[in-house]
């Protein structure tokens, strides 16, 4: 099965052969899939070099000309770097793009710590108007990438990775999918998280909701959820453990609840290794996810028993 950055490069060609609007901007990382596009559309494919804070602002220039820009490069190179662009020529100045990125949190362990990005998405959240899509697999991409370029002048962050489902779902850009009901719990699985935590939750009572857009977040969804399952609720993140527990915590904030958050770790860790050697001492295995969820909805029914 082909990546979600395999799936990317396909998609993005075609779009630049049907919408003269899509201009692409890559800062050397990718560049040679998109030879033949380049050649087809040279003012519209963009190669700055290796210049990540350029990236941006090229995009950013580019919108500003009625462009819908779509920029791409690994993670750490798109959202951390670069920030300040992000944060100014983007959203001070109040205008889209598409930033689409490749080697989320763990992807190339090779590549060391530079080469990874377990705190984007919450590096975005302090911005507003981001809207996150955050794939499970590479059908999922294809549709999000879609639904970004499509979705007029906002600013979408999509978030590749190599980790992936084995099976696509239907997703629309916005709504989070009920695949399980309980009445002990909510467990949130975010993108590629999916199957780990559908394996994690086998015959536990509690719902299982699956989110590919995580900003804004469906929380409508989740309320409904919680009418019968309760308002005990875990989140399993592909990215820095915690990071949308506040977005649970306002959704619920009429009402009791407890939020457990499981994603990457803060420590950093050292040694290369392989993409699952990183997931299990992130304790993002379905084993250990399992021990944390149960421990977690078994101690919420403990102390609901005992009021």
């Amino acid at each position: 099965m082909d990546t979600m950055r395999d799936r990317f490069a396909p998609v993005l060609s075609r779009l630049l052969d049907e919408d003269p609007r899509v201009a692409l901007v890559l800062a050397e990382i990718g560049a040679a899939a998109f030879t033949e596009t380049r050649a087809r559309h040279p003012d519209r494919v963009i190669n700055v070099g290796i210049r990540e804070q350029l990236l941006v602002g090229a995009g950013a220039g580019l919108a500003l000309t009625g462009m819908r820009p779509v920029v791409h490069t690994f993670a750490s190179f798109l959202v951390e770097r670069p920030f300040e662009q992000v944060k100014l020529d983007l959203g001070h100045q109040d205008v889209g793009a598409v930033l689409v990125s490749a080697a989320a949190s763990f992807d190339w362990p090779a590549g060391g710590f530079t080469h990874m990005s377990p705190g984007d998405v919450a590096l975005l959240d302090t911005l507003d108007g981001w809207t996150v899509h955050v794939p499970g697999h590479p059908d999922e991409a294809e549709t999000l990438l879609r639904h970004a370029v499509a979705a007029g002048d906002d600013k979408v962050y999509v978030r590749l990775s190599v980790q992936t489902n084995a099976d696509a779902l239907p997703v629309d850009g916005a709504r989070v999918l009920t695949l399980r009901e309980g009445r002990s719990g909510v467990v949130i699985a975010v993108g590629p998280m999916l199957d780990a935590v559908l394996a994690a939750t086998e015959g536990l009572d509690v719902t299982v909701l699956y989110a590919t857009t995580v900003r804004p977040f469906d929380t409508a969804a989740l309320r409904r959820a919680t009418e019968a399952a309760g308002t005990d609720v875990v989140l399993v993140e592909p990215y820095l453990a915690g990071t949308s527990t506040a977005v649970v915590n306002d959704a619920l904030a009429d009402v009791p609840h407890r939020v457990l958050g499981l994603g990457v770790g803060r420590r950093e860790l050292r040694k290369y290794g392989e993409i699952d050697e990183h997931i299990t001492a992130h304790g993002l295995d379905a084993r250990t996810l399992r021990e944390r969820i149960q421990g977690f909805v078994a101690a919420g029914h403990l102390s609901s028993v005992r009021t």
